[in-house]
């Protein structure tokens, strides 16, 4: 498998720290606990945690080596989460997903709003009716509306579950936490009506 570049940064091991409290939070008190498919896992920060906490978890990621880090902690703590070497954007998201996380994997910064946004919209698109998609992204304005008009351009009613700032204290930076479920699909002429 081709060397990226985080590759390198996980040789040390838990580069990115621990999770967010707010995702803990969340994912303590969210039941049925259901299979989690975790899009960007890396080493398995939110991989671990979620396994530990009685999800089933499948995470996915282009590193060989945070995949590898991931699968040898959960055999060693023997939890029910699996890492795949994967593309994230070209993942299927099949009708055993009951939530998709993305951990800091959307900026939306010039040079890559378009393939993110596409990407978002596959994951809309592909999440099954009743499923959740959960998301933390860097707190800003700009980011945060662009995924929220994401949301509100698809075909299908939103329902939100959580919505708040979490703190990542490692480096006092605030993160936006959204997690929405899938309804039921809109027609056009119904969205029309809407506005």
């Amino acid at each position: 498998m081709k060397k990226v570049a985080y590759d390198d940064y996980y040789k040390e091991q838990n580069y990115f720290g621990s999770p967010y409290p707010g995702l803990i939070k969340f994912f303590t008190n969210y039941y049925p606990k259901g299979t989690v498919l975790d899009l960007g896992c890396g080493q398995g920060r939110d991989s671990l945690l979620l396994g530990e906490i009685g999800f089933n978890v499948i995470g996915v990621d282009h590193s060989t080596v945070g995949i590898k880090q991931l699968n040898n902690e959960a055999t060693k703590r023997q939890l029910t989460v699996k890492g795949l070497i994967r593309d994230i954007y070209e993942f299927p998201i099949t009708k055993n997903i009951d939530l998709i996380l993305l951990d800091s994997i959307l900026h939306f910064y010039k040079n890559d709003l378009e393939k993110e946004t596409k990407f978002a919209r596959k994951i809309l698109e592909e999440l099954r009716v009743g499923g959740v998609f959960v998301n933390c992204i860097l707190k800003g304005t700009t980011r945060e509306r662009i995924l929220k008009n994401i949301i509100q351009a698809s075909h299908f009613k939103w329902e939100i579950l959580a919505e708040f700032y979490t703190e990542f204290s490692e480096s006092n930076t605030e993160f936006h936490l959204l997690a929405i479920k899938k309804g039921n699909f809109i027609e056009a002429s119904d969205k029309q009506d809407d506005n």
